[in-house]
């Protein structure tokens, strides 16, 4: 027998108001988890998104008195299900907030938190632009979250374009990485599925990554296809990027050690120095 965990990433759509995306988050876990999961990751800014403009506008709560939060803590013990908390808007100071990720055991306790590092700021086309450094704090700790089935590894949305993180993860024992996102349609035609694959191959590790679909109250549209990916980069489910859903399957954790004993790159790693750039002048 192998390490069998079932996971459910809950592909929520985005949602101007903390109510409807706590709703929307708990009916998606009922019929997870009646499914059998028992590892249930949401998307980023599953609490709420709104833009204005080229300014997010996610709906922020202190991290005691964050209503999702609460909920879905709630839900985690009811349930005795463990759950990755994509991300909320959380307050923070100097009327910043950061954008914070939630590991919740089956108890209902938070036993891990991470705020995303690496924030986006970028100018798509002349229309649409997204500016995170305006209203986040970004954080500077990567984390690594240890359950009784499998050590994950935590990454945010853009977090995705940096593959050092991920590979720092993986080499400090991350099995599972997680990346809960909000991707752009844009962006994410063109990269979303590369991306989440190649850090899989590159870690030989499992790829969980939840994404939010379909439009942004305020503008913009978020890409979906939530993925699950084993450490080979074979795709075990993907949930479209039509319409809200519960991307769900059973993996195999056994599949990581031998994808590492058949390619142990992680080991493999050398230090080497950078030369000086030369000209080359041609006769």
């Amino acid at each position: 027998m192998g390490r069998i965990l079932n996971i459910a990433c809950l592909q929520t759509r985005p949602r101007a108001k903390l109510e409807s995306a706590l709703d929307e988050a708990l009916a998606l876990a009922e019929e997870a988890v009646a499914a059998g999961g028992q590892l249930i990751a949401l998307p980023e800014y599953c609490g709420g998104l709104e833009i204005d403009g080229s300014k997010l506008m996610p709906p922020a709560r202190s991290e005691d008195n964050h209503p999702v939060l609460i909920g879905l803590k709630k839900f985690a013990k009811e349930k005795k299900v463990w759950m990755v908390i994509g991300s909320l808007a959380v307050k923070g100071l100097e009327n910043k907030i950061f954008n914070r990720g939630f590991v919740v055991d089956d108890r209902g306790n938070i036993r891990n938190r991470y705020d995303k590092i690496h924030l986006f700021d970028v100018q798509l086309s002349k229309t649409e632009a997204y500016r995170e450094s305006e209203l986040l704090s970004a954080g500077n700790e990567a984390v690594l979250v240890e359950t009784p089935v499998a050590v994950l590894g935590y990454s945010i949305c853009y977090d995705l374009r940096f593959p050092g993180l991920y590979r720092d993860l993986a080499q400090a024992g991350a099995e599972i990485l997680l990346v809960p996102a909000a991707f752009t349609k844009k962006t994410g035609e063109a990269h979303w599925h590369i991306l989440n694959r190649a850090r899989a191959i590159e870690n030989n590790a499992f790829v969980v990554a939840p994404c939010a679909v379909g439009p942004v109250p305020g503008g913009g549209e978020c890409y979906g296809h939530s993925l699950i990916i084993n450490p080979w980069g074979k795709i075990l489910a993907d949930g479209g990027g039509k319409n809200s859903a519960v991307v769900q399957t059973d993996i195999d954790l056994e599949e990581v050690i031998v994808a590492r004993n058949k390619i142990p790159s992680l080991s493999h790693d050398q230090k080497f120095l950078l030369k000086d750039k030369t000209e080359v002048v041609l006769a």
